[in-house]
């Protein structure tokens, strides 16, 4: 087991890498302990959440809502449920933002930690301490930033995830090779999906990698008022298309980043948008969509990003290298 502490604000996260799901009881104490996961999780591990106090919550991000939060809820009043008690959220991304959100508002606020299942999870979203919920096709309108006390990296829990949610993972990887590692992004070019997924030394290197590309730049700038927004390469637009044709997370931020790719062509002269567009494409990943033009600008105005008539879209200089740019809200308009 590799231990990895950063530490944020009010809280520290560790990062066990190379680890089992047995370890989670020498972290917290199993009585005290409620786990949150999802029907499909729970199906595939069932055995391994025996003596357990678990909550089954249905699986998806249309059940990433507040009641599904309720819900939750009522089912750790039931449990008895204090102070004390510690939650653990065993899944994806829905999962852990449902988790961090539930830890941080019941009881005004409980300990909590994660066993991220998805790749999606392991390099992004259970990171950060951002956790929230959707609010009609509004992405994560709703929410809190806390830090989880630990994430905890199984990486035969991969074994049950198909191959489209390996794919949707590798969206969020891409990214951060985008804004902050080009050393990555060649490593991506030469490599394959099927060589991350047969090599679990690789597999854990470049998960390691991204969790500090994260990390990092979230202890340097926890509240986003500055590098964090780089994380956002590909969201703007993203999240807009996501929830209007519940595509899954890294089919949509793909489609975001080739439009970013587009738009840093056109505004910073940026020279390497066809490579992006074409690592993306070499994972498995939708580069150009049919969609409601006019519905998604409408819904990409009421981001958090914008500050008044402008929004904050993240560009890329070089391969490597995201930066912030405020865009004026008509000219984006006609960008997209």
């Amino acid at each position: 087991m590799k231990k990895l502490t950063y530490k944020f604000s009010t809280a520290s996260t560790s990062f066990y890498f190379d680890t089992a799901f047995a370890d989670l009881k020498t972290i917290v104490d199993k009585q005290n302990a409620v786990v949150i996961t999802d029907e499909n999780v729970f199906a595939n591990h069932e055995k391994k959440l025996k003596g357990w106090n678990v909550i089954v919550l249905k699986a998806g991000e249309a059940y990433k809502i507040q009641p599904t939060v309720d819900t939750v809820i009522e089912q750790l009043i039931a449990f008895g449920a204090d102070r004390k008690t510690f939650l653990v959220g065993i899944g994806g991304g829905v999962i852990t933002d449902i988790t961090g959100y539930v830890a941080a508002i019941y009881m005004r606020g409980l300990r909590f930690g994660f066993i991220p299942t998805t790749i999606l999870a392991m390099v992004d979203a259970a990171i950060g301490g951002k956790n929230g919920i959707d609010v009609g096709v509004y992405k994560n309108m709703v929410g809190t930033i806390r830090q989880p006390e630990f994430l905890l990296y199984d990486y035969s829990l991969l074994k049950s995830l198909p191959e489209s949610q390996w794919i949707n993972g590798f969206a969020e990887i891409i990214k951060h090779a985008c804004i902050k590692d080009a050393r990555m992004f060649k490593l991506l070019e030469e490599k394959t999906l099927a060589n991350f997924q047969k090599n679990k030394t690789l597999l854990s290197a470049l998960i390691q990698a991204n969790v500090k590309i994260k990390a990092g730049v979230v202890q340097r700038d926890e509240f986003e008022q500055g590098e964090r927004r780089l994380l956002n390469y590909g969201h703007t637009l993203g999240h807009a298309v996501e929830n209007m044709y519940e595509l899954g997370h890294g089919e949509a931020i793909s489609i975001g980043m080739t439009t970013a790719a587009m738009i840093s062509k056109q505004l910073l002269g940026f020279k390497q948008s066809e490579k992006v567009i074409a690592l993306l494409s070499k994972y498995g990943l939708p580069t150009v969509a049919e969609y409601d033009k006019e519905k998604a600008f409408d819904i990409l105005t009421h981001d958090k990003k914008k500050v008044r008539n402008e929004m904050n879209y993240i560009l890329l200089e070089k391969i490597g290298k995201g930066v912030v740019k405020p865009i004026p809200l008509n000219e984006l308009k006609s960008l997209i």
